[in-house]
């Protein structure tokens, strides 16, 4: 079935609808890869004829010849024939057609080697482009040969000027400063608050110990607060680690050095302009992990306060109970960490009449000491232990040796 093209159909793309610019026979066979030169039909004869004396470049095939160039940059079809519509792409030509390339070299001028990529060399190191003069000023010689170098076969002065517009855009694009990550506030809002979740986390983990002390010092009673802190205890500490996890993870994430528009990176032009800049986003990032490191030290210290604080304070310790002395032994409920020992000594220690406590965590004991011609003030120890939050039981109770007071009044 043969298929009829109307005259306005067969000027248009038959890929993208671009309507297609007269191109010589001559253009198409010398750029068509040897293989399908043979395919190309017509007259070879120059239809631009150089040099041009007014500067104006090759002219324009202005009669039919059968072929077309579509000049899109987004359709892959270079050549096509009115005839039949056979169509000749990118990958079947010998040079790269550089006005349907986004990236990379884009060849305009391919007489005298003037790309996209010379001309950003020139705006760079000049900040403007002579290719548009340099060119006009060599057409004028013998080596203008547009109709059998460049693809389009016509004169590329407005293929150059559109490019320096390309080239000028890109690198305005390339050397702006990067925008930052729609993200990176909330980021930096997020790693700032998992490092001040892990201390206060960390903090209320142990304040089942440190608490009642604060409270013992400034003379307030701490009755139940040791033990309600201590139910919630293993809660914060997961919430400790939980949010030093993420602290962790906000700083030392791998950093992305593409931006949100577009996925562009930091060109080579930005990067030596911004050195200062750069400077100071490795001192930040530095401060932070240095301040992440410091918070971990923090949180890992409060974490086991309640474990190491028994070993500070059985060094300020007061005197110690001899066998000289009458002797109580109390089982003591409600300790919770080494911490509530040192409440519950201080609170015995209090009762008229005590000369020595030791309190062990460990076996939850307390062993109280009187003057040897004394009792033991058992109901009052059992009220001072009550009024700062534990309970106690009298286990054993031991006098004195009948000589032990008479020994010290003797001393």
């Amino acid at each position: 079935m043969v298929v009829e093209f109307t005259a306005e159909q067969r000027i248009m793309c038959p890929s993208c609808g671009n309507r297609g610019r007269r191109v010589s026979p001559l253009t198409v066979r010398s750029l068509l890869k040897d293989d399908l030169r043979s395919e190309v039909v017509g007259f070879d004869g120059a239809c631009c004829q150089t040099p041009v004396e007014d500067g104006s470049g090759c002219h324009s095939v202005t009669q039919d010849t059968g072929y077309r160039f579509c000049d899109s940059s987004n359709c892959d079809v270079v050549y096509f024939t009115e005839a039949d519509g056979t169509l000749y792409t990118k990958s079947q030509l010998k040079v790269p057609v550089g006005l349907k390339e986004a990236t990379g070299d884009r060849p305009l001028c391919y007489c005298f080697g003037h790309s996209v990529a010379t001309i950003k060399d020139e705006l760079r190191t000049k900040g403007h482009s002579d290719a548009l003069d340099d060119i006009r000023r060599r057409m004028k010689g013998p080596g203008c040969h547009c109709e059998t170098a460049n693809p389009s076969g016509a004169c590329c002065l407005g293929s150059v000027a559109k490019g320096i517009q390309i080239a000028t855009k890109e690198l305005e694009i390339a050397d702006s400063p990067l925008p930052a990550a729609p993200t990176s506030a909330f980021k930096h809002r997020a790693e700032r608050l998992a490092k001040i979740g892990t201390l206060l986390s960390a903090i209320i983990a142990s304040s089942c110990c440190w608490l009642p002390l604060i409270l013992l010092a400034v003379g307030v009673s701490s009755a139940g607060v040791a033990s309600t802190l201590e139910a919630y205890r293993p809660i914060f500490i997961g919430v400790t680690f939980g949010a030093l996890a993420a602290a962790f993870f906000f700083t030392y994430r791998p950093r992305k050095a593409a931006t949100a528009q577009g996925g562009r990176c930091e060109s080579q032009t930005t990067a030596k302009e911004d050195c200062c800049a750069t400077g100071r986003r490795v001192d930040s990032m530095s401060l932070n992990k240095v301040t992440l490191w410091l918070v971990t030290i923090l949180a890992v210290a409060f974490l086991f306060f309640p474990s190491c604080v028994g070993a500070f304070l059985g060094s300020i310790a007061g005197q110690q109970v001899t066998t000289k002395m009458t002797q109580a032994t109390i089982q003591v409920e409600g300790m919770t960490c080494e911490g509530c020992s040192a409440v519950v000594a201080n609170a015995i220690r209090k009762v008229s009449g005590v000369l020595a406590v030791e309190v062990d965590y460990r076996s939850r004991k307390a062993v109280v000491g009187t003057e040897a011609c004394c009792p033991i003030p058992e109901d009052e120890i059992l009220a001072a232990l009550k009024s700062v939050g534990y309970s106690g039981i009298i286990l054993e109770a031991r006098s004195a040796p009948p000589d032990a007071g008479q020994t010290e009044q003797i001393k």
